[in-house]
């Protein structure tokens, strides 16, 4: 079975999302992202988190965004 992107538990961060293994909330890449950093600074920053696990949150946020766009014929949300 393969080691789920992200987790979460009351135990680690209060349950704030985290890469999995690590301490490191999903909401930081984020907020790099959004201030217009590079995923290279955001890894020089977090070497606990991989490229591999940003690159796959990344795609899964992606196709969950996609998947959630109104089809035509079919508006649910946004329109």
């Amino acid at each position: 079975m393969e080691t789920p992107v992200i987790s979460y538990s009351s135990d680690v961060m209060g349950g704030t999302p985290v890469f999995s293994g690590t301490r490191v909330p999903v909401q930081t890449l984020l907020h790099y992202l959004e201030v217009g950093e590079s995923i290279d600074d955001f890894l020089a920053g977090f070497p606990s988190v991989s490229r591999d696990q940003v690159i796959e949150f990344l795609e899964q946020a992606k196709d969950r965004l996609v998947a959630a766009l109104p089809r035509e014929g079919n508006c649910r949300r946004v329109c």
